[in-house]
């Protein structure tokens, strides 16, 4: 049986979505067991649906890792560390093989997160875009930088040093940051145990007082 939609509100999703997509031959791909718990399914259970209907899943739209990618991956994410332990190797899904999966699986919950999945990877995509053109025209600005001191050489040593200085720090601004990690859903159990308690905060604040 499908598990239904909890947690956190649908405007968090999509982020939360865009850390669990990972690049993998140039690709952005979601990996089956992420994929398989944003649809509210075992791994093992999406895995079979994709077998059952193996010609709607093209080479474009799916592929298996390799040893060295499974690798790589479990290297990178620490939530994906217990596939180190299996000896299958699995399988990336792309953009199109996300939502043909939601498609194949039909479930009320695949169906619903097939929609966050694709604005996670639409906005992934319009990320890239934006940033590739800001480089580009800060390449542009910088050469036409350069000329301008070549042509002026009234120009200050400062004002050479405060133009590169702030090239620099629009360069550092637009830099695309990495996701954070973050998981899907509730919290755990165990992990809410960690957090103190009002009532231990309601002493340790009366001992300091």
């Amino acid at each position: 049986m499908a598990r239904t939609i909890s947690g956190p509100p649908a405007n968090t999703l999509v982020p939360r979505i865009e850390g669990r997509i990972q690049v993998v031959r140039g690709l952005r791909v979601m990996i089956d067991a992420d994929l398989a718990d944003l649809y509210g399914v075992p791994t093992k259970r999406l895995n079979e649906q994709v077998k059952r209907n193996r010609e709607r899943f093209p080479a474009d739209f799916l592929f298996q890792l390799t040893p060295q990618e499974k690798a790589e991956v479990v290297a990178n994410c620490d939530h994906l560390q217990n596939l180190k332990f299996s000896k299958a190797l699995p399988y990336a899904f792309t953009e199109h093989g996300a939502i043909q999966a939601a498609n194949v699986l039909a479930s009320a919950q695949a169906v619903e997160m097939g929609i966050y999945v694709v604005r996670a990877f639409v906005h992934l995509r319009e990320a890239a875009t934006l940033h590739a053109d800001l480089a580009k025209r800060l390449t542009d600005l910088e050469l036409k930088t350069e000329s301008l001191e070549l042509s002026h050489g009234t120009f200050s040593q400062n004002t050479r040093l405060q133009l590169r200085q702030l090239l620099e720090a629009i360069r550092e601004l637009t830099a695309r940051p990495e996701l954070p990690k973050r998981s899907i859903g509730f919290l755990p159990v165990e992990t809410r145990k960690d957090k103190p308690s009002s009532k231990a905060s309601t002493k340790a604040a009366g001992r300091k007082r």
